[in-house]
């Protein structure tokens, strides 16, 4: 059974955990492995502060009760009336479980509820399986791309993709 809910404070932790497990799964790989490991490491402690702060919310979806899959949204700080889902992560043991699109479901449905009628995102071009899980989801890309710097002095291309809410 897949359950979601928005976080909390008390679930920093296991947002952490889904962060970390993913981000080395999909993103280390991309990245020189001394760089890598500083950042698997660096998600697993910053979601203490992002939980329950302004306008952003957290949602947490869990399979028989085990957290797998998180996504944080907001408005967005580029494109005034649409919303922006800044995150979609899942934990590798969730992958083809189900419990992903169901939390982009949840998503949507939230962002609809409040008053958004587009979405948009940004993902890395070098991500297929990111690419294919939005485009399952409805997402279409929107042409926009820009570089993005994770720390280390190297930018990936960045795509965005945007769908109605």
């Amino acid at each position: 059974m897949i359950e979601i809910r928005r976080a909390g404070p008390a679930d920093g932790a296991v947002l952490g955990e889904i962060h970390a497990a993913a981000w080395e799964a999909v993103y280390a790989p991309l990245f020189a492995p001394d760089f890598a490991a500083r950042a698997v490491e660096d998600r697993r402690h910053r979601w203490h502060a992002r939980v329950g702060g302004g306008a952003e919310t957290v949602l947490l979806a869990s399979v028989d009760g085990r957290p797998l899959a998180l996504s944080f949204f907001a408005p967005s700080p580029g494109r005034p009336g649409l919303a922006e889902i800044f995150s979609v992560y899942g934990h590798p043991d969730g992958w083809g479980s189900g419990v992903a699109v169901a939390l982009m479901d949840a998503t949507l449905a939230r962002l609809r509820e409040n008053g958004f009628a587009r979405t948009h995102l940004w993902t890395l071009r070098g991500t297929p399986q990111s690419r294919r899980f939005y485009a399952k989801c409805g997402f279409t890309e929107t042409g926009a791309s820009r570089a993005h710097d994770f720390g280390d002095g190297n930018p990936l291309d960045q795509v965005e993709y945007e769908r109605a809410c």
